[in-house]
């Protein structure tokens, strides 16, 4: 092979399928090999102190690090473009860690207005027992935010889309804010995958994910993954990582790495079928207010279309007659699934303001733009056609 060859940089979908494994070449093993192991045996004393030092490569224990972990590791560091990547049990555990590792008592979290609902709960907790304060901000323009930094701001934290009004956030412009005021910018790229978005290419410092959602696909796991430098994620490795303890397990990341071969393909049909169900859901009388940044009445539609590859499988919506015909028309569905989550192969929809994001308080919840009659939909995989005629007759 050329040294032009090797040096070629591949396409998304060929990291998806091979990057972090090679055949084992031992046994041939094509398929990653789950190293279902808590410890793993030094081959001298001796090795084992220089590896506790950090002076020689090699695993320890598998709170520390796993080969089947790290394989995860390095195919999503190269696919979001960042130098390194951290696997955790939730993506709690990996927004907890980070948000852990870049504050201390006394200092202040810029947020964007729209939250996870547990995020919400974490930044709550952060307040209330450690005294690091936080601020809810419409980051729709650059002046909004820069009136809400202060001087013990140390990171600003966003959703892009926010979940569930589908808000998009200027990626760049958080990426330059950060970079003037030494701010650490950390983005929730759940809703997109790597896939259709990529902070760290905006000049944002660090991308958390639940990967439970897109990137594992299947409903059969729950993780979480962060991106960065090498630098940083070091440091959350081995300070809020090992010490906090919600490592994932190799099984989990054998199940990671096997969905995410298929992120590029199971995208392209997440997005093509939202595409349609919202054009739908726009046209249909009873449906009021869809919010989904492929349509072109979408209000940030242009800003959707600069900074990503696609426009993603996720709506919200709202019935003209308010939230009991929401919840009617969710109890009559066949098709679609009534559960939380989302980036399943299966279309599942659910109702925020009960379930999702009950644990914030209904003044913020309503500035936050989740109305009680919300409802959200994660556009599954199946054919459209059964989804639209779904939809259909429960909304008759």
């Amino acid at each position: 092979m050329s040294s032009k060859e090797s040096n070629r940089e591949q396409g998304f979908q060929t990291l998806a399928v091979h990057k972090g494994y090679k055949p084992d070449p031992l046994t041939g093993s094509l398929a990653l090999p789950i190293h279902q192991t808590s410890t793993f045996v030094f081959p001298s004393a001796e090795t084992g102190g220089r590896r506790f030092a950090g002076e020689e490569e090699g695993y320890v224990y598998s709170r520390l690090g796993n080969p089947t972990v790290t394989a995860l590791e390095e195919k999503i560091a190269a696919l979001e473009k960042g130098e390194k990547a951290l696997a955790f049990a939730s993506g709690m555990a990996a927004i907890s860690a980070v948000l852990l590792g870049l504050v201390r008592s006394g200092d202040h979290i810029l947020c964007s207005r729209g939250l996870y609902g547990c995020t919400f709960g974490f930044l709550s907790i952060l307040k209330d027992k450690f005294n690091v304060d936080y601020t809810l901000c419409d980051m729709r323009d650059k002046e909004s935010i820069l009136r809400e930094i202060k001087e013990n701001t140390k990171v600003i934290y966003i959703e892009t889309p926010i979940n569930p009004t589908m808000q998009i956030i200027d990626l760049a412009l958080i990426g330059q804010i950060g970079k003037e005021h030494n701010v650490t910018t950390v983005v929730d790229n759940t809703f997109m995958s790597p896939y259709l978005q990529r902070p760290l290419e905006y000049g944002c410092d660090v991308v958390v994910h639940s990967a439970t959602k897109y990137l594992g696909g299947h409903g059969d796991l729950v993780a979480g993954v962060a991106v960065g430098t090498k630098e940083f994620l070091e440091h959350i490795q081995f300070t809020t990582q090992k010490d906090i303890g919600g490592i994932l397990a190799p099984f989990d990341a054998f199940l990671l790495v096997r969905g995410i071969k298929t992120l590029g393909v199971r995208m392209d049909r997440h997005s093509e079928n939202a595409q349609k169900v919202a054009e739908f859901l726009e046209s249909h009388p009873k449906v009021t207010n869809v919010m989904y940044p492929g349509l072109k009445s979408f209000p940030q539609h242009e800003l959707a279309k600069r900074q990503m590859d696609g426009f993603g499988g996720l709506i919200s919506f709202e019935l003209k007659e308010g939230l009991e015909a929401g919840l009617n028309m969710m109890n009559k569905l066949e098709l679609l699934k009534c559960a939380v989550s989302l980036g399943d192969v299966d279309s599942l929809i659910q109702h925020p303001a009960s379930m999702t994001h009950s644990v914030v308080p209904h003044e913020e919840r309503i500035k936050m733009g989740i109305a009680d009659g919300l409802i959200r939909l994660s556009v599954g995989i199946e054919n459209v056609e059964d989804i639209i005629y779904d939809l259909e007759q429960a909304l008759s």
